[in-house]
């Protein structure tokens, strides 16, 4: 592997720092992915829908599983206690909440990946 350092002024920085935040990459990385597409003459990043929706995906993937580790608290608490607790019930609307948002997610990514040609 090789490393390259890159120099840029604070407007050239900027310049490409925005168009990395658009296809949602590091800087280095869009950097790196920039000058290997136009050196080997491939298309060089660009901003995608399905980027968006992969980070809404990841997102709801973490709350989802911060949400399991709270249930398995509450049910522990339930099977201590012989009866529900409040936290359990309202463990159980987000997870539900949360269901329903991935589907949302899961919706989108659908109709965007049949509207591609």
């Amino acid at each position: 592997m090789r490393s390259v350092r890159l120099t840029w002024s604070e407007t050239e920085y900027a310049a490409v720092a925005a168009a990395a935040a658009r296809t949602d990459m590091a800087v280095g990385a869009y950097a790196a992915a920039t000058v290997l597409a136009v050196a080997t003459g491939a298309d060089p990043p660009a901003w995608s829908p399905l980027r968006e929706l992969l980070a809404e995906v990841v997102r709801a993937s973490g709350q989802t599983r911060r949400i399991g580790v709270n249930l398995n608290q509450a049910v522990a608490a339930l099977h201590a206690l012989g009866r529900p607790t409040y936290a359990l019930e309202q463990y159980g609307r987000v997870a539900a909440r949360a269901v329903d948002n991935l589907d949302e997610t899961a919706e989108q990514i659908r109709r965007t990946l049949a509207d591609r040609p």
